[in-house]
């Protein structure tokens, strides 16, 4: 694994491999490589992992011991599944069904008591406290038998190395298992295409249970032989809150990222930033990122509006969306630079084959794809006989390669009139107002569509349904735009409910609250009709 052979020449070096902000903005806490893998080897020793193998729960934070606890995993061979510590308890559950033992930091300790360990954790489950500090100290003076494991654990191409969540169409999310062989041939894939030193610092702002973060934050970094920047432990995360993409941003110009991955509420705050620091006459990527050079920012999830990523243009920050899922090992498709088109998610990564189906659904044909689910969801996606995946998604492919998604395909929402929106896009425009902090429309079986609005906690009612209305009125068709919306202050609890961890409406809780009375869902009005000046002759 390339991840392994990196870490080897670096297991001696005493350069950071992580370093933790604290509320000021200053480093409080630092791991270098050479304490990182040798309190990694300590606990996995200490568990007897590499012979085992076993399937590992992981409840933490966004913290040094997330990062020890996943080398220890990695490099044994045993099973990692990382917990959100956003999820109920149910979904906690559902999750850890074959876990044997469960590793916690301090945050990952107390979300175990509150959600209650008998409820989440299988029978004949361990706990095991990580302390990165102590686990360093212990490992201090020891001599290792070689750098690292003489042989991978991932030589066998179906070993599984992560069991990680995507959200299904029940309250339990889907067990999706990944090949060690096939993440590897991933990050691979990445490396080449990265822009080298890029991930030289890389600010993690993203909750380590993604995949998509674990790649980016620990293994790209580690190839690079990057730092990554980790915000203070209290400080909520991208995705987790719909306040966290104006609170992160406290932080950036602190951290000096190379890179960091963003999502579309945060690119359209860095838009605002940037716009306003250049009408006050100062240099946006030192204001806005602490260093002369702006950061590699990538962006994935949901679609990015086209203006924002012209305006973020315009100030000299780029932002290159790219398209994956977990049943790919996470990434599919990438915009790089020096090959980038607006308003699509990339060419495929050089181990990626796609393919349209006649009805237009982007299929995907990987050394990386998944080993199947854990369970069963209406919502899994199906691979072929001839290897197929079948994503789920509706895509065009350009001439260039480039893949450009237009919705989903068990997302399009049929009205009672009769036609097709594929809401995705909906969505993207309505969240470019600024005090937007989430939205969501449904409308099957609906005459008209429907929106959830989480809004600003500054910005009144009435406001916020003015703002939706004009901009329906200016940018959508009237077939596109809502007609009637719920308009709720932003708040932690409405987005748990209605949101999953990485931003995507929950479309059937949030059509049934809707249309079942348990959310006030009023008309809009019109937008007041644009003054017109007419001249009276003769004057």
């Amino acid at each position: 694994m390339l991840v392994e052979e990196r870490l080897a020449r670096l297991a001696a070096d005493g350069r950071p491999l992580v370093q933790t902000l604290n509320g000021a903005g200053r480093v409080s806490e630092t791991l270098s490589y050479r304490d990182a893998v040798a309190a990694a080897r300590l606990l996995a020793g200490r568990l007897a992992l590499a012979a085992a193998r076993p399937v590992v729960g992981v409840i933490t934070g966004n913290t040094t011991e997330f990062v020890v606890a996943d080398l220890a995993l990695l490099l044994s061979g045993a099973v990692e599944v990382p917990v959100p510590i956003a999820f109920s308890a149910e979904q906690a559950a559902s999750l850890l069904a074959p876990a044997g033992l469960c590793l916690v930091d301090e945050a990952g300790r107390r979300r175990l008591t509150q959600w209650g360990a008998q409820r989440v954790l299988p029978p004949g489950c361990q706990v095991v406290e990580v302390n990165h500090a102590e686990l360093v100290a212990a490992a201090e003076g020891q001599v290792w038998p070689g750098a690292l494991p003489p042989a991978s654990p991932w030589e066998d191409d179906q070993a599984i190395c992560k069991i990680v969540h995507t959200s299904g169409t029940t309250s339990q999310p889907k067990g999706v298992q990944i090949r060690g062989a096939g993440l590897d041939a991933l990050i691979r894939s990445l490396d080449r295409v990265m822009p080298p030193d890029s991930y030289a610092r890389y600010l993690s702002l993203a909750p380590f249970s993604l995949l998509i973060e674990q790649v980016a934050a620990i293994y790209l970094v580690i190839c690079h032989g990057g730092t990554v920047v980790l915000l203070p432990p209290d400080e909520p995360l991208v995705g987790t809150s719909s306040f966290a993409a104006n609170g992160v941003l406290r932080y950036t110009a602190a951290a000096r990222p190379t890179a960091l991955v963003a999502t579309p509420a945060l690119a359209e705050e860095l838009a605002e930033r940037a716009d306003r620091a250049a009408s006050l006459g100062r240099s946006v990527v030192p204001e806005l990122f602490g260093r002369a050079e702006a950061p590699l920012i990538c962006c994935g999830g949901a679609p990015v509006d086209v203006g924002t990523l012209h305006r973020l243009d315009r100030h000299g920050l780029i932002v290159y969306e790219g398209y994956g899922l977990s049943e790919n090992s996470s990434a599919v498709s990438w915009n790089v630079p020096g090959n980038r088109r607006i308003g699509t998610v990339g060419r495929p990564l050089d181990h990626v084959e796609v393919r349209l189906a006649e009805d237009r659904e982007l299929l995907v044909r990987s050394s990386s794809l998944f080993a199947g689910y854990t369970g069963t969801d209406p919502s899994a996606c199906l691979v072929d006989s001839e290897g197929w995946l079948h994503t789920g998604d509706l895509a065009t492919i350009e001439d260039t390669g480039h893949i450009r998604i237009v919705g989903r395909k068990k997302n399009v929402i049929v009205t009672s009139a009769g036609r097709n929106i594929a809401p995705e896009w909906v969505e993207a425009q309505y969240a470019t107002l600024p005090f937007v902090r989430a939205a969501a429309v449904v409308g099957d079986g609906l005459q008209t569509l429907h929106g959830l609005f989480l809004v600003a906690t500054s910005t009144d009612e009435a406001t916020a349904r003015r703002g939706i209305a004009a901009l329906g009125a200016e940018r959508l068709s009237t077939v596109e735009r809502v007609s009637a919306a719920c308009v709720l202050p932003a708040s932690d609890e409405w987005y748990g409910l209605f949101f999953t961890v990485t931003g995507r409406p929950r479309r059937n809780e949030i059509r049934a609250a809707l249309t079942d009375g348990r959310l006030p869902c009023e008309p809009l009005d019109p937008p007041a009709p644009t003054p017109t000046h007419t001249t009276t002759p003769g004057r």
